[in-house]
């Protein structure tokens, strides 16, 4: 049984557009007692942007969301919908669809009746209610399926209707707080796709909470990730991802090679580095002080090389290959420490090079990054 897809909609009157949702936190500060959970924190968010606080559990996100929503207090600092101040406002007054991890649907209510309500609360007629609950229904794939209670309804129709009703009343913006955690792989994959093409449809503004690294990589238009209750990085997922500012960011966002190095010259973007047992290398050079560095490359960015002696080179020993189906991961000890390369099966780069076999590699200058090493 294929799963439905969520229908894009044409803009109408009165709904989100470009124009509208943008969200503003200016030195925004929470605590608990001693315990400080966002320390100010600056965050802009532009009207139709899809934006995730990406990090651990303890990092800062959720209780961010919760505080644009309305449903945890600040500290200090201000919010802004719009370039006007919400801070006084309760939730249903801030114009936000919001959708939590559990999805909050009444289970003595059915579907449509999950949906109307967030209008009965907005005082709308019963009749257009209902009309404009089951067109909600209709635009997330749940056409004809009003008036099932959510104990019928599979864990991704439960979410459309939470979307639905998130929805409904034409939003400024859209808060989803790891509202897929509870799919199967498969299920979170499509849902991945469907809910950034219907905000692409709609021109909503989105702010998503995740500790997915794959899930913030294929949605975002931006990452903004947090650790300790701050910001350490906000960028393009491509950016972060391949250029990472500090030892911690390149690790929580995915395998990688880390190198201890020392800097040699700094010029055009470009450093050049002592690798230890690896020599001198060339790497992207973005600008970060500190007291101690390192060279970042990713598993899927060494490759193998014919020979040695070329820049940005050096020889090793394979130490084991793994095929994964479609990638092979090979571990290899080179300059006293363990490297990890990711190819493709069909490339076949060490195939059939047996454990102990001498091997070369090799990285290009700008899939190298040079980033604070710290701790």
């Amino acid at each position: 049984m294929s799963t439905p897809t969520i229908a894009p909609t044409a803009r109408q009157p009165g709904t989100a557009t470009a124009r509208k949702g943008a969200i503003e936190l200016r030195q925004v500060r929470k605590t608990y007692g001693e315990v400080v959970a966002v320390d100010r924190l600056d965050l802009s968010i532009q009207p139709g942007e899809f934006v995730t606080l990406l990090g651990p559990s303890g990092s800062g996100k959720t209780t961010t969301m919760m505080m644009v929503a309305g449903f945890e207090e600040h500290t200090s600092g201000s919010v802004m919908i719009d370039g006007a101040p919400v801070d006084s406002l309760p939730p249903r007054e801030r114009n936000l669809g919001v959708v939590f991890q559990n999805y909050a649907l009444f289970p003595h209510m059915s579907a449509r009746e999950n949906v109307e309500f967030a209008l009965r609360m907005r005082r709308v007629p019963k009749a257009e209610s209902r009309r404009r609950a089951d067109d909600a229904l209709d635009r997330v794939g749940l056409a004809g399926l009003g008036g099932r209670k959510p104990r019928q309804l599979s864990g991704g129709q439960q979410q459309r209707v939470a979307l639905a009703r998130a929805l409904v009343f034409n939003p400024a913006a859209l808060l989803l707080d790891e509202p897929m955690a509870a799919l199967d792989k498969r299920l979170r994959e499509h849902m991945q796709e469907e809910i950034k093409a219907l905000q692409k449809s709609l021109g909503i503004s989105v702010l998503f909470v995740t500790h997915d690294q794959d899930e913030a990589m294929a949605m975002s238009d931006r990452i903004v990730v947090m650790k300790d209750g701050r910001i350490v990085q906000s960028g393009p997922p491509e950016e972060v991802y391949n250029h990472p500012v500090t030892d911690w960011v390149a690790s929580f966002l995915g395998d990688t090679n880390l190198i201890p190095a020392t800097v040699i010259s700094r010029e055009g973007g470009e450093a050049v580095v002592d690798l230890g047992g690896l020599g001198a290398g060339r790497v992207r050079d973005r600008g970060a002080r500190g007291d101690k560095y390192a060279v970042s490359i990713r598993p899927e960015h060494l490759t193998f090389r014919v020979a040695p002696g070329r820049e940005n080179s050096g020889t090793g020993e394979l130490v084991s290959s793994t095929n994964l189906g479609a990638t092979i991961r090979h571990r290899i000890m080179a300059g006293g420490r363990e490297l990890q390369l990711r190819e493709l099966s069909s490339n076949g780069g060490a195939a059939g090079q047996p454990a102990g076999a001498t091997v070369h590699v090799g990285w290009d200058a700008d899939k190298a990054q040079l980033l604070v090493l710290e701790g």
